[in-house]
């Protein structure tokens, strides 16, 4: 078996978890779970998370799932529903929905159902994506009132900027201003928003790559946030090359040895979720200590620079990101975001939950 392994700790999504509580301790949690959760495993963070409030996905399959395995939080779908004939179905299972558009209303207004829905009314608050424009959004909300399907709404936005500079101020002002008055549990707040913008708190946050241990905000690092990392991705030294001075390694000779470099080959390679365009210099560490990726990475396999480790050898240990290696670091090497990289881990990659 090849030594590559995703170790998804427990104890890291539960301090994470607290953080959260810690920034918003009046708010309910929605911790959201979409993607696979973020490629770490639906039930595996349900059950790490299992203290939230709620938890937020993408699709039905991934709802029914966690209702399946015992969940009974709240489940939030944040997209809403695609067709009508999932409907009854959602309600069924006791799901709530996002309603972002004309077609879900209709659907939700003529529904026969046996048993009314939550939903999370979304106002495009800037973010030009999914929602009612401020325009549209009272109207709305008064045929979801009058609707014998709705149990009850929550008004709901998403920012496009909580990450960066810009902030949340423009879009925050503008659902306030549209609300005003209005008597309703809100959800507001992602992960950048919980951390920097106390005032989005409100009823409802929904963290997401911060549970994971990785960075919401652009040139942050997550442990300025006192954030840990839940995934850990391992693997080992299978072999070891000693280069002379102008011999390459790897396809395309990306990188040519100035000097005599002892090279380590690694059980990881793109088909298992490791970049493809992470260049020379991206950080890794072997039996503890970083060091850097040589050469282009291949499907299988990449390159590690063990010049100057004389006590690394095959078998060594190898963290491609984790406790040592921040997801970010690799990332921002890689011109990506770690929210990617954590979500491109292969299937392939077998996967481990630990206390």
């Amino acid at each position: 078996m090849r030594p590559i392994q995703a170790t998804i700790s427990h104890s890291a999504f539960q301090h994470n978890l607290n953080v959260v509580k810690q920034h918003a301790p009046q708010s309910k949690i929605m911790a959201v779970v979409k993607a696979n959760a973020y490629g770490h495993g639906l039930t595996n963070a349900a059950h790490g998370l299992n203290d939230a409030d709620g938890f937020a996905v993408l699709g039905l399959d991934e709802a029914i799932d966690l209702r399946e395995a015992g969940f009974t939080q709240n489940i939030l779908l944040l997209e809403g529903l695609f067709s009508r004939q999932e409907l009854p179905i959602a309600a069924s299972f006791g799901i709530d929905l996002v309603v972002h558009s004309e077609p879900q209303l209709l659907m939700l207004e003529k529904a026969q159902l046996k048993q009314p829905i939550h939903v999370h009314l979304k106002m495009n608050s800037g973010m030009n994506r999914l929602g009612f424009t401020p325009a549209q959004y009272l109207p709305v909300f008064s045929r979801l009132q009058a609707c014998r399907n709705v149990s009850g709404t929550t008004l709901m936005t998403h920012f496009a900027t909580a990450d960066e500079t810009l902030g949340v101020t423009q879009a925050l002002t503008l659902f306030q201003k549209t609300t005003q008055g209005l008597q309703q549990p809100l959800s507001l707040a992602n992960s950048a928003s919980i951390l920097r913008y106390p005032q989005t708190h409100a009823d409802w946050v929904r963290p997401g790559i911060m549970l994971y241990g990785a960075s919401p905000v652009t040139d942050t690092d997550a442990a300025t946030f006192n954030l840990k990392s839940v995934m850990t991705l391992g693997s080992e030294i299978i072999s070891i090359q000693t280069l002379s001075a102008g011999e390459s390694v790897g396809y395309g000779h990306l990188f040519t040895a100035s000097k005599t470099t002892r090279v380590g080959i690694v059980a990881c390679g793109y088909a298992d979720g490791y970049p493809r365009h992470a260049p020379n210099g991206t950080p890794i560490a072997v039996n503890g200590v970083i060091t850097q990726t040589i050469g282009r990475v291949s499907m299988d396999m990449l390159y590690v620079d063990l010049t100057d480790m004389p006590q690394a050898q095959i078998g060594s240990p190898v963290e491609l990101w984790g406790q040592q290696v921040s997801v970010d670091k690799v990332a921002e090497a890689s011109g990506t975001v770690g929210y990617e990289l954590l979500c491109a881990l292969a299937p392939r990659v077998p996967m481990q939950a630990v206390a």
